[in-house]
């Protein structure tokens, strides 16, 4: 990791500002520019077919005034790149490259725009059920213990952890169980941190229908847990879950909604309605600061008009 074992970024940028703005959705928005994200791999199927297009998104969300990337690695897994007849070694250089994309993005807009402060780079961990490809992620129950999720998640957690971003965003994190496997792997990684965002069914629940207070009340205690909230989650969702994780961590609260619609991953399609059409997400967010949210941004179906609307916003306070 770029940090050092008694670094934690997080915690260095909010003691020098109130909240951190967090991109927006990846893929959804390569496919809003013209990607066919069909694939099973997803946004890392632009890592081998245009790595141009998504160092572009990245450097667009920079420019909107994001504080974090999150790289093109949420189905970026040894397992799926197998099944595309692609190496331990090639994909590992593909995840490491996936890195290198947001670094480059943050590197042009660094010696565009000459910001008070560098902006930093975060490597997307998705869960077990993102490499399934059928909206696992949004379901759990998987039926694999602890050990069993920690082995599937240490191979690529060793490499992205090395590969020069400034943490892991251990993200859509359907259930506790894959949620304390991964932060007992990053206890093992020296000067590595992460955020933790679970996706919840409703305004108490994660996916997997477990209490979100036990979750949050889990990963309390680990040290290198920076931060804890909530992703891909229906906007109305989030305040009751804020309120939640505020009363169980003193840790940094993250939350990074999407549009609200809900992706069908039978038939391959968002369904249901645009919550940020008709309340903009920069309103919306601050109702979630005000609940202790300090790290906000989109997930899928979002984009850098979003994040560009609540950098301003903040840019207000």
């Amino acid at each position: 990791m770029a940090s050092t074992s008694h670094d934690d970024p997080i915690a260095e940028r909010l003691a020098q500002q109130p909240h951190l703005v967090l991109d927006g959705a990846l893929g959804t928005e390569l496919a809003r520019r013209g990607a066919d994200m069909s694939d099973p791999l997803w946004s890392a199927r632009l890592l081998i077919e245009n790595p141009d297009l998504i160092r572009a998104v990245h450097l667009d969300y920079y420019r909107a005034g994001a504080d974090v990337a999150t790289t093109a690695t949420y189905q970026a897994t040894f397992e799926g790149f197998a099944q595309r007849g692609i190496g331990v070694a090639d994909a590992a250089a593909l995840m490491r490259r996936a890195v290198q994309l947001a670094c480059e993005a943050r590197d042009q807009y660094v010696a565009e725009a000459r910001p008070a402060r560098r902006p930093l780079v975060a490597a997307s961990i998705g869960p077990y059920g993102a490499m399934l490809a059928d909206g696992s992620e949004y379901r759990g129950n998987y039926g694999l213990d602890e050990a069993a999720l920690m082995r599937f998640h240490r191979p690529r957690l060793r490499v992205l952890a090395d590969a020069g971003a400034d943490l892991l965003a251990c993200e859509t994190l359907p259930c506790l169980a894959e949620a304390r496997a991964l932060a007992r792997l990053i206890e093992e990684l020296p000067g590595a941190c992460a955020w933790f965002a679970f996706s919840c069914r409703d305004a108490a629940h994660d996916c997997q229908r477990e209490p979100f207070a036990d979750c949050v009340a889990a990963l309390d205690g680990f040290a290198r847990v920076a931060a804890i909230g909530i992703n891909c989650t229906a906007p109305h969702h989030v305040a009751g879950l804020v309120a939640i994780a505020a009363a169980q961590t003193r840790k940094p609260i993250v939350v990074y909604p999407n549009s609200g619609e809900e992706w069908d991953g039978a038939a391959k399609v968002w369904r249901g309605q645009d919550e940020c059409a008709g309340a903009p997400l920069a309103e919306q967010a601050m109702a979630w600061a005000a609940g202790g949210a300090r790290l906000i941004g989109g997930c899928c179906r979002t984009t850098p008009e979003h994040i560009a609307a609540l950098a301003r916003r903040w840019s207000r306070e």
